[in-house]
């Protein structure tokens, strides 16, 4: 789409190693427009965080990334080490899962936040630490100008957690990557965390990207849904039509795992992931699918309309999916 912040088309993620190349993200093709909430979902290693990690360069120099990812139509696979630097906190922004481990722990939270707005503003002390506290009173933070001279211990997790969405939007960035945000925290931390994300969106017209294994909050905060699985999406759906009427048996399969009313046990999907320096030929699911046939192993299928929205799977129109709640 031409008003896309973010265009992918046929993006690609290896790595190289002594046993072979590790192909992690196989072709994935997707668009965030300005302003809209987009869910990541799927088992860990299907390829989420990669995806992200690899648009924004930030992962091994042995990654190999291949395809097209464009921001505003600035294509970034290629690019210098110094265009993707002005890019990264000024375009692009992402919050990562660990803050603790993303803040430096000897220095003082207003001055972590100072060096994000220095590294793409020219501001004066005093608009500084100015913005220093209007962002962080953004994020929720009671007593912002006291807190933003404290030390990264001092704060809980869920404050810390708010502290890197503070850093992240420091410069109004257009697309906000939230990677696992709100791992770790709990139930009540986890819905504030979220409510300053949907409150970042509405007012800055921020762009957002979720990743997560986390369907419940899925459910409540996107507005559309991609469903990834061995290094390509394999659903897309507005987060409704996905919850009602998923088509692919790899995304019932994560709903049946999950604990729900009216469900006397939980319904892992039988089988592992794939072994991705040799994936499986064909759907990569077939072989941990109740509804595989032959023709599904004769090659990768494409995204095609589905019963909710886009589907890779050869049989959605043919097969019954329902999450059920049978014990």
């Amino acid at each position: 789409m031409s008003d896309s912040v973010l265009s992918l088309r046929d993006f690609t993620v290896s790595f190289p190693t002594l046993y072979g190349t590790v192909r992690a993200v196989r072709g994935l093709s997707l668009d965030v427009n300005p302003g809209e909430f987009v869910g990541v979902v799927g088992e860990s290693g299907s390829g989420k965080s990669v995806t992200f990690l690899g648009m924004m360069g930030l992962l091994p120099k042995s990654a190999i990334v291949g395809g097209s990812a464009k921001i505003n139509g600035e294509e970034l696979v290629g690019a210098s080490n110094r265009k993707m630097r002005s890019v990264r906190g000024q375009k692009i922004s992402m919050i990562f899962q660990d803050p603790l481990s993303a803040l430096n722990p000897v220095h003082r939270i207003g001055a972590q936040i100072e060096e994000m707005l220095g590294a793409h503003q020219s501001l004066s002390r005093q608009e500084s630490e100015r913005r220093v506290i209007e962002l962080l009173d953004i994020v929720g933070i009671p007593q912002p100008d006291q807190r933003a001279r404290q030390f990264p211990h001092e704060f809980s997790g869920g404050m810390r957690q708010r502290v890197m969405i503070a850093m992240a939007i420091a410069n109004n960035p257009e697309l906000l990557i939230a990677d696992e945000p709100t791992t770790a925290l709990d139930v009540t931390v986890q819905a504030q965390i979220l409510e300053v994300l949907e409150r970042i969106r509405q007012e800055l017209d921020t762009a957002i990207v979720l990743i997560t294994h986390d369907l419940g909050i899925v459910a409540r905060v996107v507005d559309r849904v991609e469903v990834m699985y061995a290094g390509r999406a394999v659903e897309r759906a507005t987060v409704a039509n996905l919850f009602d009427t998923p088509s692919h048996p790899y995304t019932v399969g994560l709903m049946r795992s999950l604990p729900a009313l009216g469900r006397e046990r939980l319904e892992p999907i039988p089988g592992s992931p794939p072994n991705m320096l040799e994936p499986p030929p064909g759907c990569a699911f077939a072989p941990r699918c109740a509804h595989a046939q032959a023709a599904c192993s004769a090659e990768i299928p494409d995204l095609r309309e589905g019963r909710s929205g886009l589907t890779a799977c050869i049989r959605s129109h043919e097969l019954q999916l329902e999450v059920g709640t049978r014990g």
